[in-house]
């Protein structure tokens, strides 16, 4: 049986070695350009835009070492899960600089990044985030259900259901909708994703706070989710969802509102009876 295991380590190892060399590489890579940054040149967000890609392939590699290490230890790779998931991150963190975190404000207030990045086309765009989605379910998958970071992940998906918001060129969308105009089909699949992603973002937000933190904050996010979500309903006149999600904000801040003075009268309450027992 040792002899079994030894064998199956070497294999392992072989066959991840071309995965290790090509994140070696890309880190090289990474480094490089970084070190060239500026944060003002007009061709930084290009150069964001290509570590993001960069990040998501390295992402790609550790989720497949993760993978032989399953099929051919039995185990998984916990070290390279940690670090697909850290590569995923990196991606976001590159796609906010390019795109902005904003989630429930007007187009004008991020419209001068988008344009920023103008001969990267929307079908380069969504194909980016979609790439970023499908590696962040993949992290997901492979920790499980019941993982520590279960809530570190709902993070990471919301920020980049605002990065795909602020993919969308608002001012070219609702033309862009028309089934006669070239790329109707992507356009659509990727703005019923982003909806999805957003409406997402909300309740596991909503969820989070229920069930893990009680913080305001993160019951305040999930409330921004869904007026992001009103905007985009409003901006293609769709009435009916637009007034849903305005009824639906006001019982969630009712909500959050009413939960907040719970917890204000019962610290009240405790001061008050600390006092008294001294």
């Amino acid at each position: 049986m040792a002899k079994v295991k030894e064998e199956a380590k070497k294999k392992y190892f072989e066959r991840i070695a071309p995965y290790r060399k090509n994140i070696t590489e890309l880190k090289d890579k990474e480094r490089r350009i970084e070190a060239v940054l500026k944060g003002h040149n007009a061709g930084d967000p290009y150069k964001r835009l290509s570590l993001a890609e960069d990040n998501l392939t390295a992402a790609s590699y550790h989720l497949v070492m993760n993978s032989l290490s399953v099929t051919l230890l039995g185990v998984k790779n916990e070290s390279e899960l940690n670090e697909a998931k850290k590569s995923c991150s990196l991606a976001v963190i590159q796609l906010e600089k390019v795109f902005t975190d904003l989630i429930d404000v007007p187009f004008s207030d991020y419209e001068e990044y988008l344009k920023a990045t103008f001969s990267f086309n929307e079908m380069k765009r969504y194909d980016l985030i979609r790439k970023a989605g499908l590696a962040l379910s993949m992290v997901r998958i492979g920790f499980g259900e019941n993982s520590k970071w279960k809530w570190p992940m709902v993070d990471l998906d919301a920020r980049l259901a605002a990065i795909a918001k602020n993919c969308l060129d608002l001012k070219t969308l609702v033309q862009g909708m028309d089934p006669r105009n070239e790329g109707y089909r992507e356009r659509i699949e990727f703005f019923n994703l982003t909806r999805k992603m957003l409406e997402s973002a909300a309740d596991d937000y909503r969820l989070k706070y229920e069930v893990a933190t009680k913080r305001a904050d993160d019951f305040r996010k999930a409330i921004s989710f869904l007026g992001a979500l009103k905007r985009l309903s409003m901006m293609l006149g769709r009435q009916n969802d637009a007034i849903n999600l305005k009824k639906k904000i006001e019982i969630w801040k009712k909500k959050m509102d009413a939960d907040h003075k719970v917890r204000e009268d019962a610290s009240r309450i405790s001061r008050v009876g600390s006092i008294g027992n001294n």
